[in-house]
C-alpha cells in the first residue's frame, strides 16, 4: 500500500472512494479507502479521510458501497468486422466453417469505416465492463482505424497488423514486404502513449520459419511485443509435426523465437515439452476460455493453461472475437477460467477467484509487458481505475471477501465508473466519450450493409413470427 504520509498537495483531478482492492504485492484491500488521481497518474492510495485531507476539494467518484479495482487487461481481442455480425454465426458448425464460410467473406468486403465503427463499438462495451487495456489480436486490413477507435473511446491498448506469407491469405506477401509493413506500423505508434503497436503474425501454420524469425528479430530489436495464434485445436500440431517433426512451440523455441516479449494466443493443445519451453523462455499465453467452449475446441481434454500457471508461467485472459467469446466481459472470462481450473483438477483448493482476478489485473499486466504502468492501484502508476457498485440486490448481503463475490457473483453490469489515464471514460454506467445513440444507429446500418455485401445469411434457428 502506498505511503500517504506528508503535507497536503495542491490538487487532485479525482478522488475515487470505496473499498480499494490495490493488487499490490500484499494484495491489500483498504476498507473505506480512496485513490487520488492527478495528471493521469495515481498520486496516493489510503484511507478516505487521509486522502481527502491531503487533496481538499477534489471532485469525488464512488461511494461507501463501491469496490474500486485496477482496470482489467484483455490480452486477446479481435476488434474489426466480426463485431458487425456479433453472435450471428451459428454455434454448431464443423471446425473451420465459421472462419472460411462466414468470417473470410465478411473480411473480404469490410471497409476502413466498418473496421473503425466495429472497433469503437467493441471498445465501448469493453470499457463499460471494466476493461481499460485491450491487446488487439491482429487487424486484417485497417489497424490505423482501430487505433483511431482506441483514441476516440479513450482506452489503452495495442494495435497490430496481421502478417502472413501463406498463399491465398488476405494481406499475405513475401517476408520482406510483411516485415516492412510491421515496421511501418510500430514506428507510427511508439511506446509511451495510450495506443502503441505490436508486431503480429496470423500464426498457426500460416507463417514460414523465415517470417517468424524475422518478426521475432524485429520485435526484439525495437523492444516490442510479438504475438501470434497457435494451437487452439490439434491441427497446428499435426501440420508442424508433418513439416518439422517437432511440436509447434518446441519448434519456435529452437528457432529462437520465444522470449519474454512474446504473447501466444491460445496454446490450448500443447504438451509438457511446450509448457516447459514457455516457462523457460518467459513467453506468455493469452487464454480465451469462452472461445474454446463455444467452438468446442477441446480445452477440457487437458487444461494446459492450468499446468502453465502451476509452473509460474506467464498467463493472461482474453475475450476473443464476438463469434467465439461473444461478450467482451473480462469478469465473465475470469469466472469461467476459475471454474474450469477447479473442475479439470477435480480439486477446489488449488485455483480460485483470487487467482483468476490476478490474471485480469497485475498478472495479466505482467504477461503483456505492462506491469510497470498498470495492473495495480499504487502511487506512480497510470490511473486506470474501475468503480463497481455494490448497492444492488445481487450484492446483498455484501461479502466480507469482495473479490470472491466479484468474480463468482459479479460481472461487468455492475461497473459504474471507469478512468483510463485519469480520464473519465465511463460515468454512471454511460460512455462519456462516445455518443452511443448515434453509434447504435450507425452500427445497425453498417451491419446490414456488410451482410448484404458479403453474402452471408445469418438467421434465427427457431422461427420468428
Amino acid at each position: 500500500m502506498a505511503d500517504t504520509a506528508g503535507a497536503p498537495v495542491s490538487r487532485a483531478d479525482w478522488v475515487i472512494t470505496g473499498d480499494i482492492a490495490t493488487m499490490d504485492a500484499d494484495r491489500t484491500i483498504i476498507s473505506g479507502g480512496a485513490v487520488a488521481v492527478a495528471n493521469g497518474k495515481i498520486s496516493a492510495v489510503g484511507k478516505a479521510d487521509d486522502i481527502r485531507a491531503r487533496y481538499p476539494g477534489a471532485p469525488e467518484r464512488g461511494s461507501a458501497d463501491s469496490l474500486v479495482v485496477p482496470g482489467f487487461v484483455n490480452a486477446h481481442q479481435h476488434l474489426t468486422a466480426d463485431r458487425l455480425v456479433a453472435s450471428a454465426i451459428p454455434d454448431d458448425l464443423s471446425p473451420g466453417a465459421a472462419i472460411f464460410e462466414w468470417i473470410v467473406p465478411v473480411h473480404e468486403h469490410v471497409t476502413g469505416d466498418d473496421d473503425e465503427l466495429s472497433a469503437t463499438l467493441g471498445l465501448v462495451e469493453a470499457a463499460a465492463n471494466g476493461i481499460t487495456t485491450t491487446i488487439d489480436a491482429g487487424t486484417v486490413a485497417h489497424p490505423d482505424r482501430v487505433a483511431q477507435a482506441m483514441a476516440e473511446v479513450g482506452v489503452r491498448g495495442a494495435v497490430a497488423r496481421w502478417g502472413s506469407d501463406a498463399d491465398g491469405l488476405p494481406q499475405s506477401g513475401p517476408v520482406s514486404d510483411v516485415i516492412d509493413a510491421q515496421r511501418d506500423l510500430i514506428e507510427r505508434y511508439p511506446p509511451g502513449g495510450l495506443v502503441e503497436a505490436s508486431v503480429a503474425l496470423v500464426g498457426h501454420d500460416l507463417m514460414s520459419d523465415d517470417l517468424v524469425t524475422a518478426a521475432a528479430d524485429l520485435a526484439r530489436s525495437t523492444g516490442r511485443r510479438l504475438s501470434f495464434h497457435l494451437s487452439p485445436t490439434p491441427d497446428d500440431a499435426t501440420s508442424y509435426l508433418e513439416r518439422t517433426r517437432q511440436r509447434p512451440l518446441v519448434h519456435m523455441d529452437r528457432l529462437g523465437v520465444l522470449g519474454p516479449n512474446v504473447l501466444v494466443g491460445h496454446a490450448v493443445h500443447i504438451d509438457d515439452a511446450e509448457v516447459e519451453a514457455l516457462v523457460r523462455t518467459g513467453a506468455a499465453v493469452a487464454s480465451c476460455p469462452w472461445a474454446y467452449l463455444r467452438l468446442g475446441q477441446g480445452l477440457t481434454e487437458r487444461f494446459a493453461h492450468l499446468d502453465l500457471w502451476r509452473r509460474s508461467g506467464r498467463l493472461a485472459l482474453g475475450c476473443d472475437t464476438e463469434n467465439a467469446g461473444d461478450a467482451i466481459d473480462a469478469l465473465r472470462a475470469a469466472a469461467l477460467f476459475a471454474g474450469l481450473a477447479k473442475d479439470a483438477a477435480a480439486d477446489p483448493t488449488e485455483f480460485g477467484a483470487h487467482h483468476a482476478f490476478e490474471l485480469l489485473t497485475i498478472a495479466g499486466a505482467e504477461a503483456v509487458g505492462m506491469a510497470d504502468q498498470i495492473g495495480s492501484l499504487e502511487a506512480g502508476k497510470a490511473a486506470d481505475i474501475v468503480v463497481i457498485d455494490r448497492s444492488g440486490i445481487q450484492w446483498q448481503p455484501p461479502s466480507p471477501d469482495p473479490i470472491l463475490q466479484l468474480v463468482w457473483a459479479g460481472g461487468g453490469r455492475s461497473v459504474t465508473d471507469v478512468l483510463v489515464d485519469g480520464r473519465l471514460v465511463i460515468a454512471d454506467g454511460q460512455c462519456a466519450t462516445v455518443d452511443t445513440d448515434s453509434l447504435r444507429t450507425e452500427v445497425r446500418q453498417a451491419a446490414q450493409s456488410i451482410i448484404e455485401r458479403s453474402g452471408i445469411r445469418p438467421c434465427s434457428r427457431w422461427p420468428m413470427r
